[in-house]
């Protein structure tokens, strides 16, 4: 199965030893996230794919890109960044750590707090994404029905948080692999169903 952006062996070896993107290659990474938000995973691989051909056939022109998608939040997003790639890429990379990287993600146009965590991640953070589908899982494993009510996919609340990690931490020690690639895993099996919840 096909896994996000990237294949499963993709996100794993980036995760093992984290490559630096070129300031092109990261400003892609930043428009698949972008336009990934309510869209399923085929639906925004799509989308990217025609975004990027053109982005990459004619730079980010607002015209052409709201042709091929109408929504002007998510396209001024992406040619923002686009024009703006040297300097948003070198910026992140110079900071010299994970939650820095994270904020500094948050902030960039129409990347919030959870969609900056999955930037992280594609970008070789080891770092959970706490989308719904991680958040209904951390209450489960938490084993208290009541956090239930606190699930938000746009705040994420500390208790759903400290749920969710203490879930990742059994599961990275269990088996030896990265935080950022099991919850990948655990999302992939969500989203197709092999995991009801």
């Amino acid at each position: 199965m096909d896994s996000d952006a990237q294949s499963f062996d993709e996100i794993k070896a980036n995760l093992s030893a984290r490559h630096i993107c070129t300031p092109s290659a990261f400003a892609t990474h930043c428009a698949y996230v972008i336009l990934a938000g309510g869209f399923s995973q085929q639906t925004a691989k799509k989308i990217h794919a025609k975004i990027m051909d053109a982005v990459y056939a004619h730079g980010a022109d607002f015209d052409t890109l709201i042709a091929l998608f109408n929504n002007k939040n998510k396209i001024n997003a992406i040619c923002k960044i686009w024009a703006n790639r040297d300097e948003l890429c070198h910026a992140y990379y110079e900071l010299n750590d994970t939650d820095a990287r994270i904020a500094y993600l948050s902030k960039l146009p129409h990347i919030g707090k959870i969609t900056a965590n999955h930037l992280a991640r594609n970008l070789g953070e080891d770092v959970v994404k706490y989308d719904i589908w991680i958040q209904r899982l951390g209450v489960m494993f938490a084993g208290n029905a009541q956090l239930a009510d606190k699930i938000d996919n746009g705040k994420l609340d500390p208790e759903i948080k400290r749920a969710c990690d203490e879930m990742f931490a059994t599961l990275c020690e269990c088996t030896g692999l990265p935080r950022g690639y099991i919850d990948v895993v655990l999302w992939k099996s969500c989203q197709q169903g092999l995991i009801k919840l």
